[in-house]
Formats: C-alpha cells, sequence, structure tokens
C-alpha cells in the first residue's frame, strides 16, 4: 500500500500539460538517452546491465535489483556545464573565406536519481530455492535538454531568409496551385481579423513580403491570366545573420520494479516506467544588410508530455567471477504538448500597415511518439577482493519511432518527420565500458561509452557520434555510502535554421562539450 501511494504521487507529479515542432530532431532527442542513475553507475559510464546491487538497475536491467541483500534509501543531485562552438558550414550559401567561431554556455543544477530499495532475504537454511528479491521505487533522469547555441552567418539575399519567405511552405513553384492556395491562406489571416498564425503571416503583416500579381507564364497547374507570387525588398552585397537558441528541460522516468533471486545463480527483474518529458525551446534569429537590422523573429516552443513504458531482464552468474545480463524494454508510447508563439520585428523601412512588430496568437498542439523498443546485453569480470571489470552494448532502432495526432487527424508535419525518421536514421549499436578498484572501505571508478551516429548518411557533414568520458570515487560501509562521479560528453553536430525549396540554406557545425558532476548519498537499513 505504501509503494503504491508513492507510486501514485509519482504519476500525478508527472501529469502532462500537452503541442507542433521539428519533428524528426526532437524524435531523436527523447530517443538518445545520456549514462544516468547513481553516482557509482555514472562513474562507469552507465555500463551496470550485469553488475547488480545498484539503484541504476532499476531503469537498465531490473534484475540486478535480486542481488541485494539489505535494503537501502539514495540521493543523487546533480550540476552540469555545457559549452556549445559553433561556425558557418562553407557551402554554396556562404559568402566569403572566413567564418568566425562563436562559443556559449549553458549551466544547470538537476536531480540525477531519488529512491529506495527495499530488500528480502530469508535465512539460507530455509529449503527455499528462491533466496529473495527487492521492490524498488524511484527517479531517474534519462536526458539532458539543456543547452545554448550562438552562431553567425555571412549569405547572400538568393540564401537568405527572405528567400524562404518568397517561397510560403518550401514551394518554390509559384506556378502551382498549391502556392496559390497558401499565399491565399497568408491573404485571409490578414483581412478576415488581423491575426497570424506562423512566420509567412507576420512577414507579410509587417510589410516583409507584398504579394504582387504577375503574368502567368502557363507552365504550371494554377488558373487565370495573372497569379500572385510573394516578392521581398531586394538586398544587395553580403547579408548578416545571427541566432541565439536556449533549450532547458530534461526527459525523466519514475519507476517501480522487482528483481528475484534464485539460487544466487539466476536472477530475473522487471519494471514498470513513467515517463516525464518538459522542454522550453526559445530563439532569436535576425538578419542585417547595409549595415542595418532588417528584422528579428522570436519563436518559443514548450513541450511537455507524459508516457510509459516496461522492461523486463536477467542475469546469471556464469561462474563466481562472471555475470552475464540482458535486458529489454518495450517501445515507449509519450502523449506531448506543445505551446508556442512567434513573433516579428521588422525594419520601419518596411512597415506596412499593421505596423512593424507582430505576434502570432499563441498556439498548442496535442500528438504522441511512440520510440523504439531497446535491448541490452552485458559481462561482469568480478577480481576478487580487487574490483571488478563490466561492460554493455545496447541496441536503439532510431528509424522506428513514429508520431501520430491524438485525435486520429492527418497532419502532414507529423507525416513529414515521419517520413524523416524512416528515411534519414538507421538502428545503432551503443557500447560502455566501466572499472571499479576496491581498497577496503574505498572505491575508484572509471568508464567509457560510446553511442553511434544515427543518421543513415551524414554526408559532407560531420560523424553525430556521442563520446562520454567518466571518473568516480565513493566510500561505502555497512551504514553508508557516498559516490562522486564526472561524465564528460563530446559531440558534433548539424544545424540549419531553415530550409529552401530548391537552394542550400545557410548551415551550421556546432561542437557540443559538457561536464556533469554528480554526488550521492545513501543509507542502508
Amino acid at each position: 500500500m505504501g509503494l503504491a501511494t508513492l507510486l501514485g504521487g509519482f504519476l500525478a507529479l508527472s501529469q502532462p500539460a500537452q503541442a507542433q515542432g521539428g519533428y524528426a530532431g526532437d524524435a531523436l532527442m527523447y530517443m538518445r538517452q545520456n549514462p544516468s542513475g547513481t553516482a557509482r553507475s555514472l562513474g562507469l559510464a552507465g555500463a551496470n546491465v550485469s553488475l547488480g546491487a545498484d539503484f541504476g538497475n532499476l531503469t537498465s536491467n531490473p534484475a540486478g535489483l535480486g542481488f541485494y541483500t539489505k535494503s537501502e534509501v539514495s540521493l543523487t543531485p546533480g550540476v552540469g556545464f555545457g559549452t556549445a562552438n559553433a561556425t558557418q558550414v562553407g557551402n554554396s550559401a556562404a559568402v566569403g573565406g572566413s567564418y568566425p567561431s562563436v562559443s556559449q554556455t549553458a549551466n544547470s543544477f538537476h536531480m540525477a536519481s531519488a529512491g529506495v530499495v527495499f530488500a528480502n532475504r530469508r535465512p539460507d537454511n530455509d529449503g527455499s530455492d528462491w533466496r529473495g528479491g527487492s521492490f524498488a521505487l524511484g527517479f531517474t533522469r534519462l536526458a539532458d535538454f539543456n543547452q545554448a547555441l550562438r552562431y553567425q552567418n555571412t549569405t547572400d539575399d538568393n540564401h537568405s531568409f527572405f528567400q524562404r519567405l518568397r517561397e510560403p511552405y518550401n514551394n518554390g513553384d509559384y506556378t502551382s496551385a498549391s502556392y496559390q492556395n497558401n499565399l491565399d491562406d497568408i491573404f485571409n489571416q490578414a483581412q478576415t481579423n488581423g491575426t497570424y498564425t506562423n512566420i509567412d503571416g507576420l512577414a507579410f503583416g509587417t510589410g516583409l513580403v507584398d504579394q504582387i500579381k504577375v503574368d502567368n507564364p502557363g507552365t504550371g497547374s494554377a488558373q487565370g491570366k495573372t497569379i500572385f507570387r510573394n516578392a521581398t525588398p531586394v538586398r544587395n552585397g553580403a547579408i548578416t545573420q545571427n541566432e541565439d537558441i536556449l533549450t532547458k528541460g530534461s526527459l525523466s522516468q519514475f519507476d517501480l520494479g522487482y528483481g528475484g533471486n534464485y539460487r544466487d545463480r539466476l536472477y530475473i527483474g522487471g519494471g514498470v516506467g513513467v515517463v516525464s518529458l518538459n522542454r522550453t525551446r526559445t530563439s532569436t534569429f535576425s538578419e542585417s544588410s547595409s549595415g542595418e537590422l532588417d528584422f528579428v523573429s522570436t519563436d518559443y516552443l514548450k513541450t511537455t508530455g507524459t508516457g510509459i513504458n516496461a522492461r523486463l531482464g536477467v542475469i546469471v552468474r556464469a561462474a563466481d567471477a562472471l555475470r552475464l545480463g540482458a535486458s529489454v524494454q518495450t517501445p515507449t508510447y509519450i502523449r506531448l504538448n506543445e505551446v508556442y508563439n512567434t513573433s516579428l520585428v521588422a525594419n520601419t523601412k518596411y512597415a506596412a500597415n499593421n505596423g512593424s512588430s507582430l505576434s502570432t496568437a499563441p498556439g498548442t498542439f496535442d500528438y504522441s511518439i511512440t520510440t523504439p523498443f531497446r535491448a541490452n546485453g552485458g559481462a561482469t569480470v568480478l577480481l576478487g577482493k580487487v574490483g571488478f571489470l563490466t561492460g554493455d552494448v545496447e541496441y536503439v532502432g532510431y528509424s522506428q519511432a513514429k508520431f501520430k495526432t491524438t485525435d486520429g487527424s492527418s497532419d502532414i508535419g507529423l507525416e513529414d518527420g515521419n517520413a524523416s525518421i524512416a528515411n534519414g536514421y538507421r538502428n545503432v549499436v551503443n557500447a560502455r565500458v566501466g572499472a571499479e578498484a576496491r581498497l577496503d572501505i574505498f572505491r575508484v571508478r572509471a568508464g567509457y561509452a560510446y553511442y553511434a551516429d544515427p543518421y543513415k548518411n551524414g554526408g559532407d557533414s560531420p560523424s553525430r557520434n556521442q563520446n562520454y568520458f567518466s571518473a568516480g570515487a565513493g566510500v561505502r560501509t555497512k551504514a553508508f555510502f557516498v559516490d562522486v562521479a564526472g561524465v564528460y560528453l563530446t559531440s558534433k553536430e548539424l544545424y540549419q535554421p531553415y530550409q529552401l525549396a530548391r537552394l542550400v540554406p545557410p548551415m551550421v557545425n556546432y561542437s557540443n562539450n559538457r561536464f556533469t558532476a554528480s554526488l550521492t548519498g545513501g543509507l542502508l537499513f
């Protein structure tokens, strides 16, 4: 009853507030989970699938809970320090031969894990082959969304955001009926009530875009002797772009699990997880020409959600010095909600009747994502009282994630996101290794984790694999334990602020480096 009450409290705290965004990238962010758990697990770079007797087993392999002989409660706070260094890609959209590198930092405080394990060890002489088991309940932070990115690009007018505004909805053929219909949508928004729902409408309302009549060349599907197309002010020379992006939040999980011990040789466990997602992204993008600021656009997006998954695991003590473990996790279903808003401030020289500053009405969007199942395997070699070596492999099917609307309707944004996931991502195998040395009550740990590049074809972009380096130390007595760990992440990413129908847009390469320090305190009872 007490466990059920605690789980109910966690469920209440994780209920969603629910929304619209760049879906393929979002899906990858939710699927790429960093090493997690206690400072002991983090010091081993998350390699604990076959280890046992650690609270981190609740999310990796619940069979490890069967190793507990005493109950424990633990708490793991942490801090993160991140730096992103961005440089423009020298593609056809870039102007000039020298591109500045711009750095931005993002720091955070978080709770890495918190939980309690209730162990029940049977007496060795009671005649039962089942030697006991443990229930565990707690919270684990699975993914860190905290990041700040700042960059500066130099491009020309044909590759600038003005070109993006000339082709709303990424349609470069102004002679097509679909293009004409989209222009009508923007025009109708402006004429009916003066409110707008997207950046194209805001650009029309502030005067950055004007709809002009042109002769129909008769090559497309649009009807009539004259048709409309978007026109923007023509700018000569280099265009300077600046953008600041700040992302905050995390993906966390509340778990209830059990692990049983059969004759101190076979350990079997299972668990259920309730996922809680919270992410806020704010970006400010601007373009300047001839020494003047042409416009500033600010996008705000808040995504929240709640989901569920389950996992099963097994650990076999193949020999006194060798443990083998495996676990599988079901696909995770997450119901999501977005709240979003966009504002645009244009140079007053472009101002139309509605003025130079406009904002969209706040919007919301409900949808869901199902992330793929995960499978883990691992081995641990015990080195007597000296310590141990442990290693894991993890399979993740990134290409299998899928978005859906919650009401069953179709949504072109979600459909495009699903197509990008299926065509752009691949299934990978990640690896983690760790080691611990023991000297009386003292422990020293080190680890490394390699998370493979999820993209099928990186092209000219850098490999998007992630590398985690970890180290840790601890003290363990019969009554308490204290562990510390540091994890350093290094990775490279590619970012583009918008898409163009027929031309390559400006792009940014950036390195993402983040150091996380964690401290676990625990009591045995």
